[in-house]
């Protein structure tokens, strides 16, 4: 089995929607107002063409996905976003070898980024659990929904040393 991490492309759209498409009907199912549950391939190629994105390739085909962009009225650590398994590699440790790879390859040893972060509904009935215990902290939150919460998290990566003066 040869794994490949890579950035997305455009030409990566169709195999992409198709990730997010299905990693996303359980959040479907439960009610949950993600953006990227509702998504359209013309969102997905938005988001290629405007934001940075990778995938995991198994097998030369799109196992997981995961895009990062920048949420500056929150933080200025990068921020997760669309993180997104194709339910045939569920369970399989797929999502956490991509998740870790950006969190230290990218954001921790390629942009030198302390920290990341990311969000998920409180009301999912296991994200946000997982999530902290990858380490993830929650730091803020906001209405998701009529009747659910948004709840931003944060990870460290490497603690910032100040130099004296």
């Amino acid at each position: 089995m040869s794994e490949i991490y890579r950035l997305a492309t455009i030409e990566d759209a169709e195999e992409q929607f198709k990730v997010i498409d299905g990693a996303y009907e359980s959040i479907r199912e439960l009610g949950i107002t993600f953006r990227a549950a509702n998504g359209d391939i013309d969102l997905i190629r938005e988001n290629l063409l405007e934001l940075t994105s990778y995938v995991l390739e198994i097998d030369g085909s799109i196992a997981a996905t995961i895009l990062l962009k920048n949420l500056p009225e929150l933080t200025e650590l990068p921020f997760l976003y669309w993180f997104a398994v194709l339910p045939e590699f569920k369970n399989q440790g797929v999502g956490n070898r991509v998740l870790t790879y950006v969190e230290e390859v990218i954001v921790r040893d390629t942009l030198l980024s302390s920290g990341v972060v990311l969000a998920t509904s409180k009301n999912h009935p296991w994200l946000l659990p997982m999530y902290e215990r990858k380490g993830y902290q929650a730091f803020h939150e906001r209405p998701l929904g009529e009747t659910d919460t948004l709840v931003f998290l944060k990870k460290t990566l490497f603690q910032q040393v100040q130099l004296a003066q």
